[in-house]
């Protein structure tokens, strides 16, 4: 797993903006969302072409995540990446930053049914979760797919992002989710990237100027006082 280590300076800068370290310290859980990002086998089993190695090691914490919130009566939502339909529609992407092979490779094996689009067998989903496909790095982005319209019908206002990767779909959606004013928390130890130095610096990004980032013990806590605040 990764080891996080979030720049110094941000964390001084946002206490000294906030007067404290998380901007989200009390979660409302019937008004929050866990979002799993791309823990399907394309990016978590060995051998596929997309295999980010320490996706692997988060699962039991997305898990238990996703377990604690639904106890709470909150929302968990299972994105995964899809191919159909982007051969055409993603053309740049598919052309200029990937080899022909390797775009080829990609296009085949997340296509909706492909061994690829699956999910990790490992992943606790149940059967009052959501599942959505995706059809870009964020999936917040139009024509992506409609988590937005889903979530806002549910009364969502708070959304967790988890999965992997760090820095490409899960900051992807993160930042977007952001700027569609929900309040978005990336949680440290239920992220995965290739590196620790990739993984740390979308932390250190994201951390106070587009959102929080916790551990999944932190968010739990955040959320007892988020449940304690609403009954209140």
């Amino acid at each position: 797993m990764h080891k996080i280590a979030i720049a110094k300076a941000v964390t001084e800068r946002l206490q000294t903006r906030l007067g404290k370290l998380h901007p989200f310290d009390a979660i409302d859980p019937a008004k929050t969302a866990l979002v799993v990002i791309d823990m399907q086998n394309y990016f978590v089993k060995q051998g596929h072409q997309g295999e980010v190695p320490p996706a692997r090691e988060i699962v039991p914490n997305i898990n238990q995540l996703a377990a604690e919130l639904r106890r709470r009566g909150g929302h968990v939502v299972w994105v995964r990446n899809g191919t159909n339909d982007t051969r055409e529609s993603w053309s740049n992407y598919h052309s200029y930053l990937q080899s022909r092979d390797r775009a080829e490779r990609r296009l085949q094996q997340m296509e909706i049914g492909a061994d690829g689009y699956e999910y990790w067998h490992l992943n606790d989903i149940r059967p009052e979760d959501a599942q959505i496909t995706k059809k870009r790095y964020s999936a917040f982005i139009a024509g992506s797919s409609d988590l937005e319209r889903q979530l806002r019908d549910r009364g969502i206002d708070t959304i967790l992002i988890t999965g992997t990767a760090t820095n490409v779909c899960c900051e992807s959606s993160a930042r977007d989710a952001m700027m569609l004013n929900f309040k978005v928390v990336m949680v440290a130890d239920g992220l995965a990237t290739h590196t620790d130095e990739e993984h740390n610096a979308t932390l250190s990004n994201f951390y106070g100027q587009f959102g929080d980032v916790q551990t999944v013990d932190e968010v739990v806590a955040s959320l007892e006082r988020g449940a304690k605040k609403a009954a209140a």
